[in-house]
């Protein structure tokens, strides 16, 4: 068992809302906030705790805050200013940003944490709403060891994998890292999938066919049989993908690394947006391929 630790947990959406629950089944005392009131009513109801009004005021004696908000804007809102979470932090406390957001920011927020000797790592996370809930998420930390170290047994409440990546920004790098791999695995299998189905093969067989070899991969196990049945109500929003895909090119673009593939997938996402679809699944990709009707 972890030591108890008194934390707060800024922000409870889709992600936030199961992370904070895990937190305090491992035996942490939790304080919440959230933008929207009633979301952190709920939570409070349904797991105890506390919550607050303002993001200071949940802040107030945590060791380490957590935040899991939409993009840099809503860190900076929550983190900064008269009622962010900085303002009520002591020396020696932390914060552990599981927003994706923009290496910029985190090496940013970095500095100014440090100058009130406050500890800040970014730490985004993968694994999906699947992955919040059942507490095997993945989380791609940039920072230095020794607030890694002092926040690893507390993540590890809903993780499955927490590593340390390297200095300030690294973990939004490597979230970036693993966007593009998904948005090129998606397409790809989008293409398969269709593929197979003008070829009037068994799909579902083919799937549990290669699967187990080199063409497996997590989309294949928990998207490949939903593509096939053309349901795409739940899971990662192609809004949160697009979002994503947006800090990815602009950061390619400042380093010079060509992104080709994630590029024209990311045009695609904007077709599908387009079109009225942009809280559907990101494997979604796929109804670009099919007849219209």
């Amino acid at each position: 068992m972890n030591a108890q630790k008194q934390v707060a947990f800024i922000g409870l959406g889709v992600m936030g809302h199961p992370m904070a629950r895990h937190l305090t089944n491992a035996g942490h005392d939790v304080t919440v906030y959230n933008r929207t009131p009633s979301k952190s009513e709920q939570w409070v109801a349904e797991n105890g705790g506390t919550r607050q009004l303002t993001p200071r005021d949940a802040a107030v004696e945590a060791e380490i805050v957590f935040v899991c908000v939409g993009n840099d804007d809503d860190v900076r809102s929550v983190v900064l200013g008269d009622e962010g979470v900085l303002a009520a932090m002591t020396p020696g406390a932390l914060i552990v940003d599981h927003t994706t957001a923009s290496a910029k920011l985190a090496i940013e927020l970095e500095g100014t944490c440090a100058n009130r000797s406050v500890g800040f790592l970014d730490a985004p996370i993968s694994g999906g709403q699947a992955g919040a809930e059942n507490g095997t998420l993945t989380v791609m930390c940039g920072g230095e060891e020794q607030w890694f170290e002092l926040s690893k047994p507390v993540i590890e409440s809903y993780s499955q994998t927490c590593n340390l990546i390297g200095p300030p920004g690294s973990g939004q790098l490597t979230k970036m890292v693993n966007q593009i791999c998904i948005a090129g695995l998606l397409q790809g299998l989008s293409e398969a999938l269709e593929f197979g189905r003008r070829s009037d093969l068994d799909l579902e067989l083919v799937l549990q066919t290669i699967s187990s070899g080199a063409a497996g991969s997590w989309q294949m196990e928990n998207r490949g049989e939903t593509m096939m049945r053309d349901e795409f109500d739940f899971g990662f929003a192609v809004d949160w993908m697009r979002k994503d895909l947006n800090i990815v090119l602009q950061e390619a673009e400042r380093i010079g690394a060509p992104l080709e593939i994630t590029q024209l997938v990311d045009a695609f996402y904007a077709e599908i947006q387009t079109s009225g679809g942009g809280r559907l699944d990101t494997s979604s990709l796929i109804t670009r391929l099919r007849p219209v009707p």
